[in-house]
């Protein structure tokens, strides 16, 4: 008979063995008298005990089923196999010589490990959740109103182009009416005399017949004509209609009204940090509609006057910037004919590779890099002075001033701002830094997992930014190229592509992007540009009989400048066809 049930046996405390039972542990399962009761709490104060009267307690207790044997409860605990086990699960000898507890004695250890994971999610993930829900729903009625205030912006935007174009349009409008005005007084003028004439023709006419008909020789030798008066007047004045000639609209016309930067989705728990990044809409909603030559073509080379030539810069489709191996940069035109503004400026006649002129440092360094600026100031780095100039209408501007950092290579980005290549003073560390003005925006220099993203205190890296807004660097002595999207988050790096033409080691230098994204590296070693899209694809070479190319650069129609070190040429290449209709 079981004394825990039985009503005709007195039960006794589990603890002293002799007194009766007055409490019950809810917690342990304990049956405790008053003095056993209060020892029990104070001896296991790390444990939620709950005390009942023993008459409060729940009778019955659920005893787990064997697995193995139908209808025999557990009521005992097999350690070594961490199973309840039965009367017949011992009987077969299965758990012979294990070490064997009551599952009442298990179940205070089970209730323990279930306080303890209740408390933490109730005091700690629970609460953690419902923050990290308001911060959510916060952030998403705060993205709902900072989007429809970008749309509100495109909107307005889009209002003041309109008035504008209403403004032209109504100027043109009116340009006509008035020359459609003045031509017809003119015109009423003209027929008015024309009119009088006719009337004065009609006179004579009668005269004439009058005379004819007449005996009276003195009125006959009186009438005179004014025939000749009339031949002379009668000439016909012409009218020109004026011609609307409209210009063609911009291939991107998104350039010019503006577009989107990248948006990206940041989720940031307990440490634990992960980056996408979307596509901008810009690229969602323009598709390229340019193709690949099925081979490049060689349009023109520019002739230079440098020992060695290394960058490239385009100040515009005719003019590029220039830097070799002293502390001149030079700027000389690309086409052959004659450019009104420059010729009056430099007051000589412009050929194919013509200089127009020579720009030396103030400091008497070469310059490391070149660059031009969205507004189209020529801007350099000077590596032993520190600084980062710009020259603007002849002057020079020091923007940057650095300390324990020098500059290595610069690029101007879409919004005006510039992103600078910077090598620390003991050479062993190098970042990127984003600049406004002379203020740092952003320092990019390290991965997710804490390596540098860039190799310091070496040679030939150059940097510039896609399309996209991805941020390019060819860094030669890594021999790759490192891609990393807007917000610094490495995207890929791009480690060249042999094949049995080009199997000398990958030797990235200069560095560009065109309008559909496209990235192009010059390899040295090889003697060709490599053409790669924005996620890294490789897709062909462009050789054009290429010597030691080096600085890179393309201008607003996507043909491609590359600088040829030893030749001392910049050759002007085109290798997509022209855009394509879409539909």
């Amino acid at each position: 008979m079981n004394p825990r049930t039985s009503a005709q046996d007195v039960i006794r405390c589990d603890l002293c063995k002799i007194a009766v039972v007055q409490m019950h542990c809810t917690r342990c399962l304990a049956n405790l008298c008053k003095v056993c009761g209060e020892e029990h709490i104070s001896t296991n104060e790390s444990k939620d005990h709950k005390i009942v009267k023993f008459q409060a307690r729940k009778s019955t207790l659920l005893y787990p089923g064997c697995t193995t044997h139908d209808k025999e409860q557990c009521e005992m605990f097999c350690k070594k196999c961490d199973i309840p086990v039965c009367i017949s699960c011992l009987g077969s000898n299965q758990h012979l010589g294990h070490a064997l507890i009551k599952v009442l004695q298990v179940v205070g250890e089970k209730k323990d490990t279930i306080l303890r994971e209740r408390n933490e999610i109730k005091d700690k993930i629970y609460p953690t959740f419902q923050e990290i829900a308001y911060d959510k729903q916060t952030k998403m009625s705060q993205l709902k109103k900072d989007y429809g205030d970008l749309s509100t912006a495109i909107t307005e935007h889009g209002e003041d182009w309109h008035r504008e174009i209403d403004k032209l349009v109504k100027t043109l409008k009116a340009e006509v009416a008035e020359m459609k005005n003045t031509q017809l007084q003119t015109l009423q003028k003209q027929l008015d005399e024309i009119n009088k004439k006719i009337s004065d023709i009609k006179d004579d006419i009668n005269l004439f017949e009058m005379a004819l008909d007449t005996n009276d020789l003195s009125k006959l030798f009186s009438v005179t004509s004014n025939i000749k008066t009339y031949k002379t007047s009668s000439q016909q004045i012409m009218t020109y209609l004026p011609t609307f000639i409209p210009n063609k609209l911009p291939e991107e016309l998104n350039k010019l009204f503006g577009a989107l930067s990248a948006s990206s989705l940041t989720s940031d728990q307990q440490g634990n940090k992960m980056k996408t990044t979307q596509k901008s809409q810009e690229a969602i909603s323009s598709p390229p509609v340019k193709e690949l030559l099925d081979e490049p073509e060689n349009v023109t080379t520019i002739n230079t006057d440098y020992t060695n030539l290394y960058n490239v810069a385009c100040l515009s489709d005719e003019e590029i910037w220039t830097k070799g191996d002293d502390n001149n940069m030079k700027l000389y035109s690309i086409n052959q004919g004659s450019l009104l503004s420059l010729k009056k400026l430099f007051n000589f006649n412009i050929t194919r590779g013509s200089r127009l002129k020579s720009i030396t440092t103030k400091s008497g360094y070469k310059p490391t890099d070149i660059a031009v600026t969205k507004s189209g100031d020529l801007v350099f780095m000077d590596y032993i002075d520190r600084t980062v100039i710009i020259l603007q209408k002849e002057k020079f501007e020091e923007v940057i001033k650095l300390q324990n950092w020098r500059p290595y290579s610069v690029c101007s980005t879409s919004s005006g701002d510039l992103l600078v290549l910077l090598d620390s003073d003991d050479a062993k560390q190098a970042k990127v830094v984003h600049y406004s003005g002379s203020t740092e925006k952003q320092t990019i220099q390290f991965d997710d997992h804490g390596k540098p993203l860039y190799s310091p205190g070496g040679y030939y890296r150059y940097i510039t930014e896609n399309k996209n807004l991805d941020i390019c660097v060819s860094d030669s002595v890594a021999r790759a190229v490192v891609i990393v999207n807007q917000a610094g988050k490495l995207r890929f790096k791009y480690t060249g592509y042999t094949s049995v033409q080009k199997n000398k080691p990958f030797s990235p230098r200069g560095i560009a992007t065109d309008s559909i994204s496209h990235i192009l590296t010059a390899d040295y070693n090889n003697g060709c540009v490599h053409l790669i899209d924005q996620d890294g694809q490789f897709l062909r070479y462009i050789d054009c009989g290429l010597n030691g190319p080096w600085g890179l650069c393309t201008d607003t129609n996507d043909n491609l400048l590359v600088a040829q070190c030893m030749h001392r040429q910049v050759k002007k290449i085109k290798y997509l066809q022209r855009n394509l209709s879409v539909c």
